[in-house]
């Protein structure tokens, strides 16, 4: 079967889950240049995931002391738009090089994007844009007379 992926773009990194130090795992991840990330799980049945790398919103970088041994690690990305926060980049190849990596490819594509990080973070937990959601004010009592009590402490009620 030929690689879904394979016209997507110019691959800027891709690495297999490793087992030991030997990447030979079945699970391949791909950063391409149209600013995605691939995950393709499987050999019979595979699965396929992208997300779009300017919604990571936080990078973990995680190394047992058996990958340490072995220069492998985790890399974690976190994400508050998609339906799977977590993108778990398992036992990969110098983490350190792809965490710097990803992290400037997020910074450059938010750029060119005219993005900023702030679209991403909202009062409403994850998913949604809740930061770039403008409220109205409260609304305001235009006739305030001496009979007409003023809301100081914000509960609803005059005070």
């Amino acid at each position: 079967m030929a690689d879904l992926n394979a016209a997507k773009g110019k691959v800027l990194w891709q690495d297999r889950k490793h087992i030991l130090w030997f990447p030979i795992g079945t699970i391949k991840y791909t950063i391409r240049d149209d600013e995605r990330i691939y995950i393709d799980k499987g050999i019979f049945n595979t699965v396929s995931d992208q997300t779009l790398i300017y919604r990571v919103t936080d990078i973990q970088l995680s190394r047992t002391f058996g990958q340490k041994l072995c220069g492998t690690g985790t890399v974690v990305l976190v994400s508050k738009i998609d339906a799977d926060h977590e993108i778990v980049l398992k036992n990969i190849g110098k983490p350190k090089v792809v965490m710097q990596m990803i992290s400037n490819l997020i910074e450059e594509t938010r750029k060119r994007h005219n993005m900023i990080g702030k679209e991403f973070f909202g009062s409403g937990g994850h998913g949604g844009f809740g930061g770039s959601v403008m409220m109205p004010p409260p609304p305001m009592s235009v006739d305030v007379g001496p009979d007409m009590g003023v809301d100081m402490d914000g509960d609803g009620m005059p005070d």
